[in-house]
């Protein structure tokens, strides 16, 4: 595993460091160890340490960027869940086990996704290896599916390029699933990294080692069954429905 720094993503007025892991076959240590990285530059940013750099869709009436104009035609470029389920080779049974236990989707969160109306879409950049991905992507289908107005496409990592670089995690990755909420005009109104924040601050609250966080990450999302994940995407329709700040995490 190799660590470096390098000057990119933070404010310059403050000390700049991102980190970079070498490619691994131990998923679970190398998830580990991208796991602490994030926490420690979580703590640094909450002592003010560092600052944190700006984020792409921290503002809704912001002007157009370049990448607002790519979201059409990624979007457009995209396959429906159930598309890529059928094609979905690595954690296959998991997969379809979360796509069943989806089902059972929290009932008041699902009333009040109805209740926002309108038409909105998710993009979600993701990879069937990606333990994330399979641990998010099948509650959020079900939501799609079960509320007029909303939709969803998937992309790979190579189509979602500029989106994951665009939503990159507090320590510099570029990670999947990177999901983005548009509107009906396909421009950017809030985003989903990696993980729900609430799993980010159990982590870091929690203080396991980077050998426990694997196993400790895949339990945690084994009980919550989607529940914060499909509960942040909720916020962040009422949000946009109100036209108040995008949120973004």
């Amino acid at each position: 595993m190799a660590f470096y720094c390098t000057a990119t993503g933070f404010q310059h007025s403050k000390p700049r460091c991102l980190f970079s892991i070498a490619n691994s076959n131990n998923v679970p240590a190398r998830e580990g160890i991208q796991t602490m990285i994030s926490l420690a530059v979580a703590a640094l940013l909450s002592w003010g340490i560092l600052e944190q750099p700006s984020v792409v869709c921290s503002d809704v009436a912001r002007s157009p960027s370049t990448l607002d104009n790519e979201l059409q035609g990624i979007y457009e470029s995209g396959r429906p869940y159930t598309e890529f389920l059928s094609s979905a080779k690595r954690r296959a049974e998991l997969w379809i086990g979360n796509t069943e236990k989806a089902k059972d989707i929290d009932l008041s969160l699902l009333a009040r996704a109805k209740a926002v109306g309108g038409s909105w879409r998710l993009l979600a950049v993701a990879i069937d290896s990606c333990s994330d991905s399979v641990s998010t992507i099948p509650y959020l289908a079900q939501l799609v599916d079960m509320v007029d107005g909303l939709d969803m496409r998937v992309v790979d990592p190579t189509t979602g390029l500029s989106i994951m670089e665009s939503h990159r995690t507090l320590d510099g990755r570029a990670s999947t699933p990177t999901i983005l909420l548009l509107d009906e005009d396909f421009d950017e109104v809030g985003c989903f990294i990696e993980r729900p924040p609430a799993l980010k601050d159990w982590i870091l609250d929690e203080g396991f080692s980077s050998q426990e966080i694997y196993a400790q990450k895949m339990e945690w999302y084994d009980r919550d069954m989607g529940y914060h994940t499909v509960k942040v995407f909720v916020e962040m329709l009422e949000a946009a429905a109100g036209g108040a700040a995008a949120i973004c995490g």
